[in-house]
């Protein structure tokens, strides 16, 4: 085995490893949002989770002070924060609703969204095994929501709306790492996110009690933690190799649902979310292998 290749299994290894880690903390997130349970508003209480992230991201932003990035390296930061924020509000909208377990196996749609997004935006050809993969997500939407048996509430469809969201912003996530240091790409997300989400926080303000400020500071500690860990295993490994990991976000939801919040393990969920589960691997695994092909030269051409 050569030494590149060595080097790029252990990479990619680490990359694994650092999503393995996103998936505890965000799940540790859910629990303590789903925890807090108030009628503090969505939007207000994602805005104070990320003024408690911005300011444990200060010392990032202290060194942005001797070299701040171009003015439109800053602009795609600012778009990336815009795009997140709106995801985050209607993401606390959702786990104020419906199960942490629901919201987790409808938030696995964002990869398809990626696929479609690509292919709308990037100019990417929509092949067959993409559609096929699309539908079968689609699918397994339809299955968790089930519209025509069962209601469809507002936090199934807050979700559904940030799904999309958070895909692109991943997207965007895993383009700065080409050129960014992990801590910078974090620190600035948080700052854009907090002045996107500040206007309809103070709109819908709510004095906080000092037990739900402890709790959101907690939620910030670990979702912060999160986006690190994230952004470093986009750094480290391709996102069709990382993606698939986050899926074990459904098992640690579903177990942590059941004993801390009596949420019963719907079978439905559980369908549905294992049918866009395969999907998105589907895609993820044909991505790699496709792209490996298209790196390694044929037979004939490694004798030259």
């Amino acid at each position: 085995m050569s030494m590149a290749i060595a080097e790029k299994r252990d990479r990619t290894l680490v990359g694994v490893g650092w999503m393995l880690v996103t998936t505890v903390l965000f799940v540790c997130v859910t629990g303590i949002v789903r925890h807090l349970g108030s009628d503090l508003p969505a939007v207000e209480a994602a805005f104070i989770r990320y003024v408690f992230g911005t300011v444990l991201m200060l010392p990032a932003l202290l060194k942005l002070f001797a070299s701040p990035p171009a003015a439109t390296r800053l602009g795609m930061h600012a778009a990336r924060g815009l795009v997140h924020g709106l995801g985050v509000m209607l993401w606390f909208y959702a786990m104020q609703r419906i199960p942490i377990a629901e919201v987790t196996a409808i938030g696995y749609t964002a990869p398809i969204f990626v696929t479609i997004g690509a292919a709308i935006f990037l100019g990417e050809r929509l092949a067959l095994r993409r559609v096929v993969a699309v539908l079968a997500a689609f699918a397994g939407a339809l299955v968790i929501l089930r519209p025509g048996l069962n209601e469809i509430s507002s936090g199934q469809l807050a979700q559904l709306g940030a799904a999309p969201l958070f895909a692109a912003s991943y997207l965007l996530a895993k383009k700065f790492t080409a050129a960014e240091d992990s801590g910078v790409i974090v620190a600035l997300m948080s700052v854009f996110v907090t002045l996107t989400l500040m206007p309809l926080a103070i709109a819908s303000w709510r004095a906080p009690s000092a037990e739900e400020l402890g709790w959101l500071a907690l939620t910030a500690a670990f979702a912060t933690a999160g986006h690190y860990a994230l952004t470093r295993a986009f750094e480290a490994a391709p996102i069709t190799v990382t993606q698939p990991v986050q899926f074990l976000q459904l098992v640690w939801a579903a177990l942590l649902g059941m004993p801390a919040f009596a949420e019963p393990l719907d079978p439905w969920v559980m369908a549905g979310g294992g049918i866009i589960i395969a999907a998105a691997t589907y895609i993820s695994h044909r991505e790699a292998v496709l792209a490996r092909s298209a790196r390694t030269p044929p037979a004939a051409a490694t004798k030259l």
